[in-house]
């Protein structure tokens, strides 16, 4: 007589985490991440991810917040003073990449800004290493830091969203004269900013 078959044990559910649930969204990226949607990719039920996030904004907030958390501010130069713009133009380059990687992305970061306990201490950990490696007080490190990701995501944001439009519609873009274009609007900005510094209110010298 045959044995009988075991019968196979059941599998513990899928856990929901919080980096599982971002890992989902930025799969499906921002723009088109639904509750299903990172649902089905996690194996759970729809009404299982809504134990831990609210509705579709808080999926989308904390699939942004996650985005940045995971970004590293570039290395800085060697903290002479004329690695300042260097160590700025290669910041915001950083900050557009991470835009451009990840769409819907820019608006959360221009509007919304730093929530979490994370994403605060990780910008405040870098402008204290950007204030000490080019001799500015923490003020002037806040601000030139930014001044520079506000303008640089908000440009972004406007630039990758017009080069999809321009893609989808089949009109002939030149990614190289866009981004030469971006990369001397920013060093325009950059300069004037560090040539601010010295005339910047009393709480930001």
């Amino acid at each position: 007589m045959a044995a009988p078959k075991k019968a196979t044990p059941r599998g513990r559910p899928p856990s929901i985490t919080r980096e599982r649930i971002a890992d989902a969204g930025i799969e499906m990226t921002l723009p088109s991440v639904s509750i299903v949607g990172v649902a089905a990719l996690l194996g759970v039920s729809h009404i299982g991810l809504y134990k831990h996030v609210a509705n579709l904004a808080a999926l989308r907030e904390l699939v942004a917040e996650v985005i940045f958390e995971r970004w590293q501010a570039p290395p800085l130069a060697t903290g002479r003073k004329a690695g300042l713009e260097t160590d700025l133009l290669a910041f915001q380059r950083s900050l557009r990449d991470l835009v451009d990687r990840n769409p819907g992305l820019a608006p959360f970061l221009a509007v919304h800004g730093a929530k979490t306990p994370q994403m605060v201490e990780r910008i405040e950990a870098h402008q204290r290493a950007f204030a000490e490696a080019h001799g500015l007080n923490p003020a002037q490190a806040a601000w030139l830091l930014s001044t520079v990701a506000y303008h640089c995501v908000a440009l972004a944001d406007t630039v990758y969203a017009r080069q999809r439009v321009v893609e989808n519609g089949r009109r002939e873009h030149d990614p190289a004269a866009a981004q030469a274009e971006f990369e001397l609007g920013m060093l325009a900005l950059i300069r004037g900013a560090v040539a601010m510094l010295p005339s910047l209110p009393a709480g930001k010298r």
